[in-house]
């Protein structure tokens, strides 16, 4: 795994995708500190931290979208599944490099903090509780580009692929709210969640009877529920949806102070999830 990093690693400021991610993200970093803080005087750079969100739903393709679709396309991951280490060290090595590059912009603006602090007020436990939960959040988006990475041999695909998938969960929170509130929508919408959950767990683990089984046993848990405790599913659809919002940790930590260590496990649990699917998908490759 160290050699796989170290060979992402160096790829990353051998080529110019490392440079232009921290020059970015550094600049735009810059540009809202400069706005909110310095001429704005707000003594708070955790606020600055949740708008820097949206960018990086804009820098986090250019990071990820090679990660995987480059060495499909030319065709060096089968020669890096005869390297002496598992598939799953592979991803790995790949990941922390790429969270390493993430890193350095993060690490750069860990100054903002005290230049605001030497010049007056400020508030540095806030801060960097809200740059730690930048990094996580961090985290949960660029295993989502490396898994969309693995889809494809196009890195073109992937980073739009990989924007659309992050813009999606951005917006998330509004778009939930559109959601249906009644019981009997809200039955029908839990059962086509579940449904679909139960063709991915087939589609990962080819049981069929599995599969059948916890169909039979959720469509009978909601009809039960719809049956028996009908005000329960009132606007359920909308809160459960809702907890997957990415964004909100974030607001938690930087809007309203607030040390979500709730979010925070979201965020570790999402980003080995999608590392989990990146590993399935290319040994899935390899044995095909």
């Amino acid at each position: 795994m160290t050699a796989i990093y170290k060979r992402e690693l160096h790829s990353y400021f051998n080529s110019m995708t490392g440079y232009v991610f921290i020059a970015v993200v550094s600049a735009f970093t810059g540009i809202y500190f400069m706005a909110t803080n310095l001429f704005g005087g707000y003594p708070y750079f955790s606020y600055t931290l949740t708008h820097l969100s949206f960018i990086a739903l804009l820098t986090v393709p250019i990071l990820t979208m090679k990660s995987m679709a480059e060495e499909r396309h030319s065709k060096t991951d089968q020669m890096l599944l005869t390297y002496p280490v598992t598939v799953t060290g592979m991803v790995m090595g790949k990941y922390l490099a790429m969270l390493t590059v993430f890193a350095v912009p993060l690490l750069l603006s860990s100054l903002c903090p005290l230049i605001i602090l030497a010049n007056g007020t400020g508030y540095p436990v806030t801060d960097y509780a809200t740059l730690l939960a930048f990094f996580f959040f961090g985290c949960l988006l660029t295993s989502v580009g490396m898994f969309i990475s693995s889809l494809t041999e196009s890195q073109i695909i992937a980073a739009v692929g990989t924007f659309g998938a992050l813009l999606l969960f951005y917006l998330w929170p509004n778009l939930v709210s559109f959601l249906p509130t009644s019981a009997p929508l809200t039955a029908l919408g839990l059962l086509l969640l579940l449904t679909a959950a139960a063709l991915l767990i087939y589609s990962m683990s080819k049981n069929r009877l599995v599969a059948f089984v916890l169909e039979i046993i959720w469509i009978a848990a909601v009809a039960g529920v719809y049956l028996f405790a009908k005000d329960k599913l009132e606007s359920l659809l909308p809160k459960l949806l809702g907890a997957f919002s990415c964004t909100g940790a974030l607001d938690n930590f930087g809007l309203y102070s607030v040390f979500d260590l709730g979010g925070l496990f979201f965020y570790l649990s999402g980003a080995a999830l999608f590392v989990f699917l990146t590993v399935q998908s290319v040994q899935k490759r390899r044995w095909n």
